[in-house]
């Protein structure tokens, strides 16, 4: 079930104006890229010895929390390349002469990117397999009595997968990644700095204290810290002058809802039901997707690993728990 949201970390593909902005805001260079300097920095010596060799980059499998940069991250590393790359996703992929046709279609060098490719089909992945490691690609013709096998020779070319979910992957599939990298989130002046360049590329003048006030409430996710402005932005033409200022920010944040830590009447409905029904006692995924009414890989997905981050809920062997921590900025007694 998709969740709608004002800090929503995907993009619905109904939304083209969002995705054109989105595109826009889109780092094209290691240079532009603000944070994840950890693996920028592993990326670069790959790229640049890859350069060297004159050989494609190694398969790159980047895992995290939507909304981190997984996408951007991948265009970042065809353009430093200087290739092309095809971007597609797992779902898309139906069938093994799907993935074939795309595959056939690659020059030398090009970048294939796969978003939640964790959902491919194992039909597909199967395909997959050997065109990762031997550039082979097998393929039948015809059926019954008549088929036979076809092995094409394909270019040498980068796949890019992303995920949210590394323990979906099959393992050989996960095995045949030469990098693979995690995406963490990222810090309030990492956020500051992007909403600031964002705010640049937009054309709005927006203060330091209000960027400073931004970044704290974009749960440490480039997405929705470029979201968030937008709707402030809104505000500021409509009940202002255009300039996003500290006083202008809170009241549009005050009217989307969205407290100082960044989260919204969905999360705070979450913690509070846990609260009202179990108190501090451990719950389990499927009782706290029954309370909300959400699906249980939303909540994985999409509520906590921002509540983890912020340590307003733990994960023990018996389910969920709420910390003190999150009875304290819900205003809550401890006693429930």
């Amino acid at each position: 079930m998709a969740i709608e949201r004002i800090i929503d970390t995907v993009i619905h593909d109904e939304d083209s104006d969002e995705q054109v902005i989105e595109v826009t805001l889109r780092p094209q260079t290691f240079d532009e890229y603000v944070g994840q300097d950890r693996l920028k920095k592993n990326l670069r010596l790959a790229i640049e010895a890859a350069k060297k060799r004159g050989e494609p980059i190694d398969h790159v499998l980047l895992y995290g929390p939507p909304g981190l940069g997984k996408t951007t991250m991948a265009t970042v590393i065809a353009n430093e390349m200087g290739k092309n790359i095809r971007v597609t996703a797992g779902p898309a992929i139906e069938r093994a002469g799907d993935l074939a046709s795309i595959l056939t279609n690659l020059s030398d060098g090009d970048v294939l990117f796969i978003d939640e490719i964790h959902r491919l089909s194992r039909a597909v992945e199967e395909v997959l397999y050997s065109a990762m490691e031997d550039y082979k690609l097998d393929i039948v013709i015809g059926k019954g009595p008549a088929a036979r096998s076809v092995r094409l020779d394909l270019p040498q070319f980068t796949v890019i997968g992303a995920t949210t979910r590394t323990g979906s992957l099959a393992a050989p599939l996960r095995d045949r990644f030469g990098h693979i990298h995690r995406l963490e989130f990222y810090t309030p002046e990492e956020i500051q700095k992007i909403i600031l360049r964002a705010a640049t590329i937009l054309e709005s003048t927006i203060e330091p204290d209000a960027a400073k006030d931004l970044s704290t409430r974009a749960r440490l996710t480039p997405r929705i810290a470029n979201r968030l402005l937008k709707r402030v932005r809104d505000y500021a033409d409509v009940n202002g002058d255009g300039i996003i200022d500290g006083t202008t920010t809170t009241k549009a944040l005050e009217m989307l809802e969205i407290d100082e830590l960044g989260l919204d009447p969905a999360d705070r409905n979450l913690l509070a039901s846990i609260i009202d029904n179990y108190g501090s006692n451990p719950v389990g995924l499927t009782t706290i997707a029954a309370l909300t009414g959400d699906e249980a890989t939303t909540i994985e997905d999409f509520y906590e690993p921002y509540l983890l981050q912020l340590g307003f809920i733990e994960r023990t062997p018996r389910g969920r728990r709420v910390t003190p921590k999150a009875y304290r900025h819900l205003g809550r007694s401890a006693e429930g």
